[in-house]
């Protein structure tokens, strides 16, 4: 069995500075929910990657706990630090805190639970990923947090049925898993690319567009695209305080999952009660804009959080 990996993506820019709101975060709206009172109050987003840069100032106070399962640092389960910077990345448009600093995430006030599956190479075993999925399935936080959302940034080649357990059970658990859809695409919407486990009914898998809403030439497309999310050259989080911009489906997931957290606030506080993980599904594609591609390339449209329709 071949194992688990970082899909293949791009650095396009690293930096040491910047004070702006990415266009990522800003192309799907996310602000307008901010405006609401909604960023990811309390809920817990476990993020499946290389780990994070536990120290980064727009990260540190987002992270509510983590482990490694990896061989990465003589296999100290209690060492999920980044020693890649994917993770870290990832994190960042996610939960990187609103605080007039850096950049900030789509939900600046989640709670990151850090599961290192991917070791420095960027490999990791499909045991590890099974164990991390059991482990977020039964984790509780100091005031009985539970997981409610699972971002993946990664995939392999083949259809491993023990993975597919493994994704099935959190789902029935009521966890949203958000999937990278993956970077083999040719550019030709009407090939079918695979990458598991983004190619699996029950997870969400998102595909990738620029910030001009066109969809990213490397971008998987295939009959489970759920929707789409920035993903070329994404401003985010980068080890030892820098930034960097990134490409790939790997970018464009975590805009998702932390849309996921937005709603989840929103919809709870409305509704009064906890909402299962097919109603947060539903709301999320309630919260897309087609943009001209056909479903296999686009889903069912770009991820959009505000209330006007989007500009052509």
């Amino acid at each position: 069995m071949s194992q688990i990996r970082l899909i293949p993506y791009k650095v396009d820019q690293i930096v040491d500075k910047t004070t702006e709101i990415p266009q990522g975060v800003a192309l799907i709206e996310a602000p307008s929910m901010w405006e609401k009172g909604y960023m990811g109050n309390d809920v817990v987003v476990a993020v499946f990657d290389t780990g994070c840069d536990i120290e980064h100032p727009d990260l540190k106070d987002r992270i509510i706990d983590g482990r490694n399962f990896t061989n990465d640092y003589g296999g100290d389960e209690s060492n999920f630090d980044d020693n890649q910077y994917h993770g870290t990345h990832v994190a960042g448009t996610i939960a990187a805190t609103l605080n007039n600093n850096g950049v900030v995430g789509v939900a600046p006030e989640v709670k990151l639970l850090i599961l290192k599956v991917l070791s420095k190479d960027g490999s990791g075993s499909y045991k590890g990923l099974i164990d991390a999925l059991d482990y977020a399935i039964s984790w509780r936080g100091p005031y009985g947090e539970k997981v409610r959302v699972i971002s993946m940034s990664l995939g392999g080649p083949e259809n491993v049925s023990s993975l597919h357990t493994a994704i099935k059970n959190a789902v029935n658990n009521d966890i949203l898993v958000v999937c990278a859809a993956g970077n083999e695409g040719d550019g030709n919407v009407d090939t079918i690319e695979r990458s598991y486990p983004g190619y699996y009914d029950e997870v969400v898998s998102v595909g990738a567009v620029d910030f001009d809403k066109r969809l990213a030439d490397f971008t998987n497309t295939h009959e489970e695209i759920d929707l789409v999310a920035p993903g070329v050259k994404v401003l985010s989080t980068y080890p030892n305080n820098k930034y960097a911009r990134l490409s790939g489906t790997s970018m464009a997931t975590p805009h998702v999952s932390g849309a996921a957290a937005l709603l989840l606030n929103e919809k709870e506080k409305e509704l009064g009660r906890k909402i299962c993980e097919n109603e947060l599904y539903d709301i999320l594609i309630e919260h897309t804009q087609p943009i001209g591609y056909s479903r296999h390339a686009e889903g069912n449209g770009l991820l959009y959080l505000g209330n006007k329709q989007l500009t052509e």
